[in-house]
């Protein structure tokens, strides 16, 4: 979450006394009361502004929020100390919430508590219960890139990861830590692989979130992945073109023999049942025929000129 800073909201020095931020305070909500302003985000920020304005009146709350405040500016990334305690903060009224604490930023939440679902979290409302704040920790989300081929044998691999932790101080640091990555056989690319409990730490004893890889696959030499299938641009020659031939065709699993029909033309696509990713219903491998031509020589020359002069064959007949 985004570190808020309040005396930035209500346009008054850290060491403004207490008249003056009430001074400023009036005057901002004045300025943007719903039923009064017509800007587009009077309302959220007659919030932000009562928010500050909760705090930053409260001696007690004041000074447990500049106690935070020393080492983050607004906009930051935030998180509280994993041994804070919220709790022992009294909420009389004031701002814009009548004394719940309904409605504040997930910020405010983290220093002082909230109301939640079914009790108040980190402070006494009167019945006497104090509970710890606690929420757990956000999930993250990377990228993962393999090899083609771990999707058709499962593996594992260890990943390098820079994992969020917390300093005693409430800041967040990354230690790089080597992660064991399951590849389950079948792993399709755009599919997540989930790492429970190494997304960002959760707060007051909630577990962490959890590490989401975005599976990638590399770029391979030979074939190109679309869906369940694979794509390969199988070179032959002129001859096996025309007349035909039996030829090894490689495939994630190892090399098959793949017929050539005759008369096969460029872009022909020969289909390899079954051969694609694995899957329920595994993926086909298409061959797609490259007519390759053999270097230019005499020889060669000669003998291309021989099949001319035999040959009554325009290819381009079609377009008179």
């Amino acid at each position: 979450m985004e570190y808020k800073d309040y005396y930035k909201i209500l346009g008054v020095d850290k060491n403004a006394d207490q008249k003056t931020i009430k001074r400023a305070y009036k005057k901002l909500a004045r300025k943007y009361h719903p039923d009064v302003s017509k800007e587009a985000d009077a309302e959220a920020k007659f919030k932000e502004i009562g928010e500050a304005y909760e705090v930053l009146k409260d001696p007690e709350k004041r000074k447990a929020y500049d106690q935070f405040g020393m080492n983050w500016k607004h906009g930051q990334e935030f998180t509280p100390p994993p041994d804070w305690d919220p709790s022992g903060f009294d909420f009389a009224g004031g701002g814009y919430t009548s004394g719940g604490a309904e409605g504040f930023s997930d910020f405010f939440e983290s220093i002082f508590g909230a109301r939640g679902r079914g009790g108040h979290a980190g402070f006494d409302f009167g019945g006497g219960q104090r509970r710890t704040y606690a929420r757990r920790g956000e999930d993250i989300s990377n990228v993962i890139q393999i090899p083609l081929e771990d999707s058709f044998t499962g593996t594992t691999r260890t990943i390098k990861y820079r994992k969020p932790e917390l300093l005693p101080d409430g800041r967040m640091t990354l230690k790089e830590v080597n992660l064991n990555v399951k590849i389950p056989k079948g792993i399709k690319e755009g599919q997540h692989i989930r790492l429970a409990g190494q997304g960002k730490p959760g707060l007051g004893g909630a577990p962490a979130g959890d590490l989401y890889l975005k599976v990638k696959f590399l770029p391979h030499p030979y074939f190109k992945v679309e869906d369940n299938d694979l794509y390969l641009d199988l070179p032959v020659a002129p001859w096996e073109a025309a007349l035909g031939a039996k030829v090894d065709v490689p495939t994630p699993t190892g090399k098959v023999k793949l017929s050539i029909p005759p008369n096969a033309k460029a872009g022909q696509k020969m289909r390899l049942k079954g051969k694609g990713l694995p899957s329920k219903v595994p993926g086909d491998l298409y061959a797609v025929i490259n007519i390759a031509m053999p270097d230019h020589n005499e020889h060669a020359r000669d003998e291309w000129l021989k099949l001319k002069d035999k040959l009554d064959f325009n290819p381009r007949a079609h377009l008179r």
